[in-house]
């Protein structure tokens, strides 16, 4: 099956290298090309690429930018970032913005027609440098979070474990034999202390963390 592909790269040399070494590959058809973000996404409208090959640093829109909106748009559609830089503030934010895949412009011809295939099957693709950067961000997030819920105390852990399971203020203050209006403040307090918006995301905060059965 054939792969189409969208490649968006601001710098000319690299971008038409690009393209004339895919196009040496029978699998693959290089169906457009564009310098920067905006242009990214005009074309991926007209002519719906299954992968884009997005460069980071461009002029008038970014590739984290470009990527946000084109994945809001088609969600289907494959995007591997392919870059200079390997820092940690550019992988997280290509990941998240919904990126399959995130390669470094040294990577060898062969194995970025490799990691083109694999995601396109599916699997995400990173650069070793950029793997590490995920997995320290993910180690981070979950000790940042178990330093939240050692700020709780006793009784705000109690209500939190109680809004986990559905109660109103009113029944948890019969369940823990307090008052409404200190439910109210512990309810108050733990959501200062641990970040969170409203009791929904302290309920899903709480099952996250496995602080109920």
């Amino acid at each position: 099956m054939t792969t189409k592909i969208l490649v968006v790269d601001d710098h000319h040399v690299v971008r038409r290298g690009l393209v004339f070494f895919l196009r040496t590959q029978k699998e693959i058809e290089i169906v457009a090309e564009a310098g920067n973000g905006i242009e990214a996404i005009e074309l991926t409208k007209r002519h719906q690429p299954d992968l884009i090959l997005m460069d980071l640093s461009m002029p008038e829109m970014d590739g984290i930018e470009a990527t946000k909106i084109i994945k809001n748009l088609y969600p289907t559609i494959k995007v591997i970032i392919l870059t200079s830089f390997s820092e940690q503030d550019h992988v997280i934010p290509a990941l998240e913005a919904g990126a399959s895949g995130y390669q470094l412009k040294d990577i060898q011809p062969d194995e970025l027609v490799q990691s083109i295939r694999n995601v396109m099957l599916g699997t995400n693709q990173l650069h070793p440098k950029a793997t590490s950067h995920l997995l320290a961000k993910l180690s981070t997030d979950r000790n940042q979070s178990r330093h939240s819920i050692y700020e709780l105390t006793k009784r705000e852990m109690d209500v939190l474990k109680e809004i986990a399971k559905g109660k109103s203020n009113k029944e948890i203050a019969t369940s823990l034999y307090i008052t409404e209006k200190t439910v109210k403040t512990h309810v108050s307090n733990l959501l200062s202390k641990l970040d969170l918006a409203d009791r929904t995301q302290a309920a899903l905060y709480a099952v996250k963390n496995r602080l109920v059965e």
